[in-house]
């Protein structure tokens, strides 16, 4: 039996980049762009129309911005998936996305494959964070992640079989380091670092080290 495609509704001022993702996203058939907006409102009036599965969205537009675009969508359909694809990583606007709904903040450096995946996710009713976008919400930490409550030792009571190690890594993983950063910090091989998150991601029962992060932030486990 054939999977139906997501349908996506790309929204991007920039028509070269338009036709770049689209044909990046379109490789296999389990993403269909079905429309596309140069313009925030465009993208409004064409959501209202098409009810995309998940819509991919730029920042930078010529009227107003994807935030507030993404705002005017979700306030029109509360389930609909706004995953917002920029070059900007400025505070103000990551608490803005989060805050008006989106599911979804990624820096336009993401692998293609890894894309599809958080397309996919979102449209599953995930939500997804770029690693770059961690450090900012543990340091600002107001509304969009609760504060923290958990103490040290409720956690270990909670998350008993983590051990002190993942424990460690794990801390390491919300800071937004690499495999390779946590080796050099903990003086082991990358390929132990490389185990400890693995483990880490199937004792939290997340899919990626993003969302093991995100749960961390959640329930105040670092």
């Amino acid at each position: 039996m054939s999977i139906e495609a997501i349908k996506i509704l790309l929204v991007e001022d920039q028509k070269l980049m338009r036709v770049g993702l689209k044909s990046l996203l379109e490789g296999q058939n389990e993403i269909n762009v079905v429309s596309e907006a140069q313009s925030g409102k465009e993208a409004i009036e064409k959501y209202k129309i098409i009810h995309p599965d998940v819509i991919l969205m730029d920042i930078g537009l010529p009227d107003i911005s994807g935030i507030e675009a993404a705002k005017k969508i979700i306030e029109h359909n509360s389930k609909a998936k706004v995953v917002i694809l920029t070059s900007h990583l400025s505070e103000q606007e990551v608490m803005d996305a989060l805050h008006a709904g989106a599911c979804a903040y990624v820096m336009k450096d993401i692998n293609t494959e890894y894309l599809k995946m958080i397309i996919k996710t979102v449209k599953d009713g995930a939500m997804w964070l770029d690693p770059q976008v961690v450090p900012i919400l543990r340091e600002k930490n107001c509304g969009v992640i609760p504060p923290r409550q958990m103490s040290r030792a409720m956690f270990k009571e909670q998350h008993a079989n983590l051990t002190q190690r993942e424990y460690e890594v794990l801390k390491l993983v919300v800071d937004g380091k690499s495999n390779n950063e946590i080796a050099q910090e903990l003086t082991i091989s990358e390929h132990t670092a490389k185990a400890h998150v693995c483990n880490i991601i199937q004792k939290l029962v997340v899919d990626d080290r993003t969302q093991a992060a995100v749960k961390a932030l959640k329930e105040g486990l670092v």
